[in-house]
């Protein structure tokens, strides 16, 4: 508990900091994210602060927002919603309870939540149905992270945040050419401002390892394309609505998700 003790003062300053600057820059999009991070950074550090146990508990509540939010986006039937949803939720609690059992845990999910287009005698949709709620496991499956990383999860939460911001204005302030057809607003000129900044905010932290460092430089924007894919698959702009500027809380996610995905590979 005194390593995300001794990460707040960073963390609070990084906020004041933060506040400053979307507010010089009067865009309400920025202002409406720093709030978000405002919010969030409180609860995650709260949760972390707790332990395993709250942390489980905190990705639990994340996993079932995304999920839910993931099977409207999809339309996926409410079967497949509701079986995505509970494997999702139950993922943290596996890694906190028997991590050593995750592994398997993670098979038995993908196969059940396969098999319900199957049982369902789905000829017409069943391999979409099929595909997403595969899909759905493995891209909600690194929130076990949150318990497997420790403090280091802060970190990186914090890493992340700040260059989602950062890559967001350095592209609009910089330009220059397109980062991928999938996201034509994004820029390469973001993507290094982004890169830096987060960079700049583990090493702050003490956080700077190469894992983490990899997890923010590539599993960060790789994660924020790969739901510009999905959005863009499905022809919607926004997972969901409920959460001023920002979409849904899958939208604000999307990029801590991969990122965590890297860092668990790479051993953090």
């Amino acid at each position: 508990m005194t390593e995300v003790a001794s990460l707040v003062p960073y963390l609070a300053g990084a906020l004041v900091v933060g506040g400053v600057a979307v507010g010089l820059s009067r865009r309400r999009e920025y202002v409406l994210r720093w709030c978000a991070w405002a919010v969030g950074v409180p609860v995650v550090v709260a949760a972390l602060f707790v332990g395993r146990g709250g942390a489980a508990v905190l990705a639990a509540l994340a996993g079932v927002v995304c999920a839910l939010e993931y099977g409207a986006l999809t339309r996926l039937p409410r079967a497949d919603r509701a079986v995505l949803v509970v494997a999702v939720a139950l993922v943290p609690f596996v890694a906190w309870l028997c991590p050593a059992q995750l592994p398997r845990f993670l098979v038995a999910a993908v196969v059940t939540v396969a098999l319900v287009p199957v049982l369902a005698g789905d000829a017409g949709g069943g391999l979409s149905r099929l595909c997403f709620g595969v899909v759905g496991v493995a891209w909600f499956a690194p929130l076990a992270g949150a318990v497997l990383l420790g403090p280091a999860v802060l970190a990186l939460f914090a890493a992340v945040s700040v260059a989602d911001i950062a890559a967001s204005f350095g592209g609009r302030l910089l330009g220059g050419p397109s980062l991928s057809a999938l996201s034509p607003a994004k820029h390469w000129s973001g993507l290094v401002a982004g890169t830096v900044v987060g960079l700049g905010a583990l090493a702050l932290l003490g956080a700077f390892t190469l894992p983490l460092a990899v997890a923010v430089a590539l599993g960060a924007p790789l994660g924020d394309l790969l739901e510009s894919m999905v959005k863009r698959g499905v022809e919607v702009k926004d997972s969901a609505s409920w959460l001023a500027g920002a979409g849904g809380l899958l939208d604000r996610l999307d990029s801590l998700l991969l990122a965590l995905a890297f860092a668990l590979v790479l051993g953090w």
